[in-house]
């Protein structure tokens, strides 16, 4: 039998046989607080009971169970030995009757890496949470199931663990009872309506809980109550601000009813902030999961808070995108992620107080597409996702970001009017089924009156991003005589795209600020698209395609407009078109296009003067990437020295206590190097420096030290006198990282042996250590692992689950030596085996592609030195 990997075509064909009834799953998990003895992994009972039918009787198939062991297997009353039909990842069912139930009786492994039911002890107090993370497969790491979105059923849970704990699933709790045996409680849920395994969800421990109730009255006249909750650990609850979740969660839930017309269905809506989650959320319906960094320990900007409200908005739309409707495979995965993607941002502009979102999404979400996209790796939005190990790898740029600029382009092509009543049409039709692309552009044909299929084809069937350049002629009175618009496309990928865009026309006023004159919409479609309507306007300093952002494709700038940019980017007044700018040098830098050192240039001049938090940020991530990767060898601790002189002028100008003085204030701290600028940060640390306005709380002593402990300017027992002021999980996070940043050899050689030859870290810990381990001060020390990495990622991945084979395989490539041996080395690892898991010759090619673009950013900066 194959091992844990499960095809389409096998998927297929179990969903040709199989109509799955019900699920009741009882779980006992009190182990997880008893002391844990003998070589093999902590286990709790799990038992299932699955009843289904099969289409044809007398056929064979399959359920999912990944166990280390199974202590019982009954099919239709028969006991079938778990010897004989059990292989670790499957249990053979054969001789199916028209109906048919199954029943399991397993020890199943708590997981130490986010994957299935993870066990965590918290080292503040002792106590242990729990709670479960699946998508895209690993319900089977809890119960026995048919592991596939299309095999929808109601599910039963009962859940046996400590009488002090909360426990909470799916479905609201009818009734707890004392435990049938020993001590503790099991709760028995009420039962879901249909609904894919992967949604299911357990979260189980003393969590701090909060509670509120949204209410609404239905067209009907009906009231819809749904009870609210949000948690997070009893160590977490003094910085709990659940009354701001609960504001976002109301906001949500009116602009989803107003637009959607489907009641949410799910009943209560619980909102669960769990430690050591691998991604940011998952909309398990009526217990959503978020990782639980967004409880804010320390200050934060404007922008943390908008990217919260995000992520609770993107889970929220999922349950209409995602639980209500959901994909029939994975290769419709974006039928759900590009739609919450587009929908978060969208309620949040139109629903929050963060009114500037579509800002954010043109600056940061798009930015994630646009690398993506230009990766070998690139795909269509509607992939071909063979197996689960390519599913897990599309949960990308291309699936989340393209797909929702994407929509965000079918809004503006459609009208958003016509894209709603497609959405309720949709919603109505599919409720608790399973759709194709097919399914949704049948809707939208319907209610846009558009040719849906050709929209299709252009951008959701094709790879590739355009590029979009303004050609301008103007008379010698300074008029245009004709304004064009260049679509162009890679060779690899040469699809040209219909575009609906903005033009705009932008000038210095008597105040000096750049602002917009003219504007015209228009249809982009081919090489070269003329805009008619702006010929006669006058010559502008500045043209900037996508103006507004109703499109995704990169743009370039006719030589004018770029020079404008080089000496007012700072100056125009529509913060939009401003990060729009930023985004474009920033892709024109990657392209190798523009020297390094000139968009660093651009940031020492105009960063300082950026009004939005959010497109600051981005710009200062940049930055350093700009530094680290793309600027000449020879010339970085020269730029380094310049950026960190800059930085910390715009710290002290920085209005005091504002979110721009704080993004400064750690920005300083990852370029500092100099001797006085440690000075300053050890004062800071020890209260001897102040600068006025900065609050010098725990997260930010974290950030300080971390500069300190990667430059040598900090010790172990540095470090080890923070953990005593923060002795909590996170401080234990940010102490593994600080320890694996030590300018050592011996520091270099513990990091990578507690990742690569051991186990024994958790996710979370696998994640800090990797993060210490690779410091781009630090490439000399790092040198000599850049080999060993290419002998040993085969065994990670075959020996570790996937998501930390792919942290792993990911986090230790040696990126941070950027040069031609390195590119060389890893040319020679694809080319040695090309029959290397795919999905690890992804990763690998994904990194080679980073790796090759840096090379050709460090050639354009060496040539500009000239």
């Amino acid at each position: 039998m194959p091992g844990e990997n499960l095809t389409r075509d096998e998927a297929r064909e179990r969903a040709r046989l199989l109509t799955v009834d019900a699920y009741d799953v009882a779980l006992d998990v009190r182990s997880a607080v008893e002391p844990h003895t003998g070589p093999g992994p902590r286990t709790f009972r799990s038992t299932t009971t699955l009843r289904f039918r099969c289409a044809e009787p007398g056929a064979s198939t399959f359920a999912d169970l990944v166990a280390p062991e199974v202590t019982s297997v009954t099919l239709n009353g028969r006991e079938l030995d778990p010897a004989a039909v059990f292989d670790g990842a499957r249990i053979a069912l054969d001789g199916l009757a028209a109906e048919n139930e199954l029943v399991v009786d397993a020890r199943c492994a708590y997981s130490r890496t986010g994957e299935g039911l993870h066990h965590f002890a918290d080292p503040e107090d002792g106590e242990v949470y729990l709670y479960t993370q699946y998508e895209p497969a690993d319900a089977r790491r809890v119960f026995t199931t048919f592991e596939q979105p299309d095999l929808k059923a109601p599910f039963t849970f009962a859940v046996t663990a400590p009488g002090h704990w909360t426990v909470l699933s799916n479905g609201t709790a009818a009734r707890s009872e004392p435990a049938a045996s020993g001590s503790g409680t099991t709760t028995h849920f009420t039962p879901t309506l249909p609904i894919s395994s992967y949604i299911t969800a357990v979260v189980a421990g003393p969590y701090h809980y909060e509670t509120d109730t949204y209410r609404r009255t239905l067209p009907d006249g009906t009231e819809l109550v749904i009870p609210l909750g949000a948690l997070c650990r009893a160590g977490l609850a003094k910085h709990f601000d659940a009354d701001d979740i609960f504001t976002v969660t109301k906001q949500g839930l009116d602009f989803f009813h107003d637009r959607f017309d489907y009641p949410y269905p799910f009943g209560k809506y619980d909102q669960a902030f769990v430690p050591e989650y691998n991604i940011g959320a998952m909309e398990n319906p009526g217990c959503v999961t978020f990782r639980e960094e967004f409880v804010f320990r320390g200050k934060v900007t404007r922008s943390s808070y908008e990217g919260r409200a995000n992520v609770i908005l993107h889970e929220m739309a999922h349950m209409w995108f995602g639980d209500l409707v959901t994909m029939e495979w994975w290769d419709d995965l974006w039928l759900k992620e590009s739609f919450a993607d587009f929908m978060g941002a969208f309620a949040l502009v139109g629903a929050t107080r963060f009114t500037d979102g579509w800002i954010t999404f043109a600056n940061r979400r798009k930015s994630w597409a646009y690398r993506a996209d230009q990766l070998p790796s690139t795909h269509p939005v509607t992939a071909d996702i063979r197996d689960l190990e390519d599913a897990k790898l599309n949960f990308d740029g291309i699936t989340y970001a393209k797909g929702a600029s994407v929509l965000k382009q079918l809004v503006a092509y459609a009208g958003q009017d016509a894209f709603l009543e497609g959405a309720r049409r949709y919603f109505k039709r599919h409720a608790f089924g399973n759709t194709r692309l097919s399914d949704l552009l049948a809707v939208l044909t319907e209610t846009s009156g558009r040719d849906m299929a050709a929209w299709s084809r252009a951008w959701l069937e094709t790879a590739g991003v355009n590029v979009l350049t303004p050609q301008l002629t103007c008379d010698a009175a300074g008029h245009i005589t004709e304004l064009a618009v260049v679509q162009e496309a890679a060779a690899s990928h040469p699809t040209l795209r219909p575009h609906r865009i903005a033009v705009g026309l932008y000038r210095k006023d008597q105040d000096g600020a750049l602002v917009r004159y003219a504007r015209a919409e228009t249809d982009v479609d081919g090489p070269r698209t003329v805009v008619g309507e702006l010929t006669g306007a006058e010559r502008p300093d500045l043209v900037l395609v996508n103006d507004d952002d109703l499109t995704y494709c990169k743009i370039r700038f006719d030589e004018g407009s770029l020079a404008t940019l080089r000496e007012h980017l700072g100056e125009l007044s529509d913060p939009l078109a401003r990060a729009l700018c930023w985004s474009a040098v920033w892709n024109l830098t990657r392209d190798g296009l523009m020297p390094a050192r000139d968009y660093l240039g651009l940031v020492l001049r105009f960063a300082g003067s950026e009004s939005d938090i959010g497109v600051l940020q981005m710009v200062q991530t940049w930055a350093l990437s700009a530094l680290h990767h793309y600027a000449a060898p020879e010339a970085r601790e020269a730029a380094g020295a310049r950026l960190a002189e800059g930085a910390l002028a715009e710290l002290r100008r920085a209005e005091p206590g504002s979110g721009h003085q704080l993004a400064w204030a750690r920005f300083f701290a990852q370029l500092a190097t100099d001797d006085s600028e440690l000075r300053l940060l050890r004062g800071l640390l020890a209260g001897t420096a102040r600068i006025d306005g900065l609050d010098v709380d725990q997260e930010l002593r974290w950030t300080f030290l971390a500069a300190l402990a990667a430059t040598g300017a900090a010790d172990e027992s540095d470090i080890a006198a923070e953990l005593a002021r923060d002795d909590t999980a996170s401080g234990k996070r940010h102490q593994v990282r600080c320890l694996a940043s030590r300018p050592s050899a011996e520091v270099k050689a513990e990091a990578w042996a507690a990742v690569v030859d051991s186990d024994r870290l958790s996710n979370a810990l696998v994640e800090a250590t990797i993060a210490g381990f690779d410091q781009p001060g630090q490439r000399e020390l790092l040198t000599p692992y850049a080999p060993r990495y290419f002998e040993m990622i085969e065994r990670i991945w075959q020996e570790r689950s996937i998501e930390i084979a792919m942290g792993i395989v990911r986090g230790l490539f040696p990126a941070t030596q950027g040069d031609a041996t390195t590119l060389k080395a890893t040319d020679d690892w694809l080319a040695a085996r090309p029959d290397a898991a795919p999905a690890l010759r992804r990763l690998v090619l994904e990194a080679r592609d980073d790796l090759a673009r840096a090379l050709r950013g460090q050639e354009c900066d060496t040539r500009a030195a000239v």
